[in-house]
């Protein structure tokens, strides 16, 4: 599918509508739906509809939902639709501030004040220096903040970080703009778009969820798991994606540790496609079951279940 020219977002909201694709108005999801589309991303109407209001609004979009149901690739998508960069902040436990932010080249600095010291020429204008922007290392929050209007920020799995940096990033996004003490206040052109995800390891505080709009993505029905499966796998043929998207979601009502997410769907059709195994025989199919299962009791069990899980789907 060949991908829709960027869209383009007016800079006066009173004065056009929010969101426009090839300079004609954009006045629900529908649009926002064949835009992504365009890009390879199958949003259902609910996802459509929160992004529409997300670009509309200017508000943060939070998703939350199993690893694995698209909701880092909706931001990839986002992004190559409007045309910006994905500027990405991978929460991790531990994260702090100053990986979010912004830091000190502390080794250029030293070599600086060094070559600075050789020469004779330390002074207060040379001090000065040293804590300017061109010793500065610009983290995800700062680059996303100073480029607003070409980049969509992706702040991935906000779950994973503590309650301390939830808080700090919640004051950020309330003010987008940074303050660097040596240097001044960063103030965003206009709110970025910005996308934040989580797996739900953790329950977020009230106060982040209100200040964004919020969707649930679910796991795929059989029948947009296989055109999502077509999309990104097209060799693929459908017979082995709608195979393979059945037996997924037959997988997905057992009692495993780590229920398979549409992308191990499309790495295991990849990977059956690639056997040529198209009349999913147990015995052969058996071995690529690391493509799409991740935990070994896992494994053990839906191997325990694989004919019932491999049957033809009833029409």
């Amino acid at each position: 599918m060949e991908a829709r020219r960027p869209i383009d977002l007016p800079r006066d909201r009173a004065a056009a509508p929010a969101v426009s694709v090839d300079g004609v108005p954009i006045t629900g999801p529908a649009p926002v739906k064949d835009v992504l589309a365009g890009h390879h991303y199958l949003a259902d109407r609910g996802l459509a509809t929160a992004t529409y209001l997300s670009l509309s609004l200017e508000l943060p979009l939070l998703l939350e939902g199993e690893a694995g149901v698209g909701k880092t690739e909706l931001a990839k998508a986002l992004a190559a639709s409007l045309g910006r960069s994905l500027v990405r902040l991978q929460c991790y436990e531990g994260i702090d501030a100053s990986q979010a932010l912004y830091e000190w080249d502390y080794s250029r600095q030293l070599l600086y004040l060094r070559a600075m010291s050789n020469t004779d020429a330390v002074d207060d204008e040379g001090l000065d220096e040293i804590f300017s922007s061109r010793f500065l290392i610009e983290r995800p929050l700062l680059t996303a903040i100073r480029n607003s209007t070409s980049t969509v920020l992706l702040i991935d799995e906000i779950d994973r970080a503590d309650d301390e940096f939830e808080a700090f990033l919640l004051e950020v996004l309330s003010d987008f703009q940074i303050s660097i003490p040596e240097v001044g206040t960063v103030v965003a052109e206009e709110p970025p778009i910005v996308v934040l995800t989580s797996n739900r390891t953790r329950e977020l505080h009230d106060a982040l969820k209100r200040r964004c709009l919020y969707h649930w993505i679910d796991y795929p029905d059989i029948e947009r798991e296989v055109a999502i499966v077509s999309e990104r796998a097209p060799d693929v043929p459908e017979a082995v994606s709608r195979r393979v998207a059945a037996a997924v979601a037959r997988m997905r009502s057992l009692d495993l540790i780590k229920h398979p997410g549409v992308s191990e769907t499309i790495n295991w059709a990849r990977a059956i496609g690639y056997l040529g195994l198209t009349d999913f025989n147990a015995e052969d199919v058996a071995p690529t079951l690391g493509a799409v299962l991740k935990e070994r009791d896992d494994l053990s069990r839906v191997r325990n279940n694989l004919e019932r899980i491999l049957s033809p789907v009833a029409d």
